[in-house]
């Protein structure tokens, strides 16, 4: 039986609904893109094209949810389904648009660039606890204008597991899936085998952008899974109670859910976010607080209740460096997520509020999303009885079930093994080894992993015909040379 977070009753989930259907209608949503807003109008909402505000009815959005897919797949680059949207399977992937590196040697804060993509992506395609990459980081090393299919571009050359990515403007959302239908054999089958979702994100409180809103239409039509990130800041932009920050960010889902399904009804999308509370003393948004975890949790079961998949952005931190704190508010927002039955829960990896990267953390949140996956298997009936067949021949001595051999089979079954990370040693083997605390440890792992590494099989001709793709972008935005730590290579 899998162990289940829930933070709210039936009850109150319908009011958290209702009042988001109120909200939708009073004030109504701020829908800043023109097509949009005609979507909705031509569906029966009222809007006010001199204020932009849509009125939207609960019908049209009910309408809406009966054609969301309740589950769908993103594949691997050799066309496994390997991520599941919906139900309550639980996956994680790295935090993304961070755009700093933690340097381990001085602990600073560095401006991220290519080859600090390249190594979490290493990281990341060797950790077995990530099912999917992110595009974690943003490399200032290209110009502003291709930042996000930069990211996306080094993603399909190094890893072939599926992706969380998300365009920055409307004209490189195009360029982002035509990236993907390259590798996919085209948009159909893109369309049909999915590699990457992409996030888009409405504007607190209760707003749709001009581009959330199109990159919304556009994903549908394309038929690439869209990933809303709804974040409510309660008590800055968002009411400050916790429930009342649910409600907001179900109105800004719900509505966005309308804009994509009238865009192309049966487009896969997701019900996310990255909301967070709002620190009265530090004007800062802690993303690794209980509160934003509940928040999380919360909105994640009204997602489940109307039968939808699921994302979060847990496991981060506000601590600068990999210490206690870091570790401490990782590993609680891993584990709320995963209890929650939460889809794809985003966010390992970064710290200082999500600004920042860092591989060795990667490693680090890798140990604790084993720890809470194997919280996620619940407890185990491996024998008839549950107690009593153990002790048969047992003379009350501490050694004697070492000796049975049902131990040894049923040992590893029951308990997870960490990595060299984790420190389970003595005090004079921890001694013996080096008195290496965690983050030590995991500056080892990293350069491990770093050094077997190697570059996925790819398609040569596709990854040619890739790598001329961002070439003719990268040159319009006036780069002639694309900053490879390694020399593009067609494997």
């Amino acid at each position: 039986m899998q162990p289940k977070l829930s933070l709210l009753n039936e009850e109150l989930i319908e009011r958290i609904v209702e009042e988001a259907y109120q909200l939708m209608m009073k004030p109504g949503i701020k829908v800043q893109n023109a097509e949009a807003r005609q979507l909705l109008a031509d569906a029966g909402a009222q809007v006010d094209e001199e204020t932009m505000v849509a009125h939207i009815p609960a019908q049209i959005v009910k309408k809406a949810l009966e054609t969301v897919p309740r589950q769908f797949f993103l594949y691997d680059y050799d066309g496994n389904p390997t991520v599941q949207y919906g139900g309550d399977a639980v996956q994680f992937d790295p935090g993304s648009s961070g755009i700093s590196i933690l340097v381990p040697e001085t602990l600073e804060h560095k401006t991220a660039e290519t080859e600090d993509l390249i190594r979490i992506i290493k990281v990341a395609e060797s950790l077995p606890q990530y099912d999917a990459q992110s595009t974690a980081i943003v490399c200032h090393d290209v110009p502003k204008d291709i930042h996000d299919l930069y990211r996306l571009y080094l993603v399909l050359l190094y890893s072939k597991k599926p992706i969380v990515t998300g365009a920055f403007t409307t004209k490189t959302v195009h360029n982002m899936i035509d990236m993907l239908a390259i590798f996919a054999g085209g948009r159909d089958n893109l369309r049909e085998h999915p590699r990457a979702v992409f996030d888009a994100c409405p504007s607190p409180p209760l707003i749709w952008s001009n581009f959330g809103a199109g990159n919304l239409i556009t994903l549908a039509r394309a038929g690439v899974p869209a990933e809303i990130v709804s974040m409510p800041l309660a008590g800055a932009a968002a009411p400050v109670t916790l429930l009342g920050a649910v409600t907001q960010h179900a109105a800004e889902c719900l509505s966005g859910i309308a804009i994509h399904q009238l865009a192309y009804a049966g487009s896969p999308i997701v019900w996310g976010g990255a909301p967070s509370t709002f620190d009265m003393r530090k004007g800062g948004t802690p993303f690794g607080s209980v509160e934003t975890a509940m928040i999380d949790s919360s909105y994640a079961q009204v997602g489940k209740s109307l039968g939808l998949p699921t994302h979060a952005y847990l496991g981060s931190t506000e601590s600068k460096i990999l210490d206690m704190q870091a570790g401490l508010e990782s590993g609680m927002g891993a584990m709320i997520g995963a209890l929650s039955g939460i889809n794809m829960i985003s966010g390992s990896g970064m710290v200082d509020s999500l600004l920042c990267q860092s591989p060795e953390k990667l490693v680090i949140d890798a140990e604790g999303i084993a720890m809470a996956q194997r919280m996620l298997q619940g407890m185990k009936i491996h024998t008839d009885t549950l107690a009593t067949g153990f002790y048969e021949g047992v003379n009350f001595k501490g050694g004697d079930f070492l000796k049975q051999k049902i131990t040894m089979q049923l040992f590893q079954k029951e308990q997870h093994m960490p990595g060299k990370v984790i420190d389970r040693d003595s005090m004079r083997g921890w001694k013996e080894s080096g008195s290496m605390d965690t983050f030590t440890r995991a500056r080892i792992r990293v350069k491990e992993i770093l050094a077997s590494y190697r570059r996925p099989e790819l398609d040569p001709a596709k990854e040619a015909e890739l790598h001329a793709y961002v070439m003719d972008l990268a040159k319009e935005a006036g780069l002639e040379q694309l900053p490879f730590v390694e020399e593009f290579q067609p494997v």
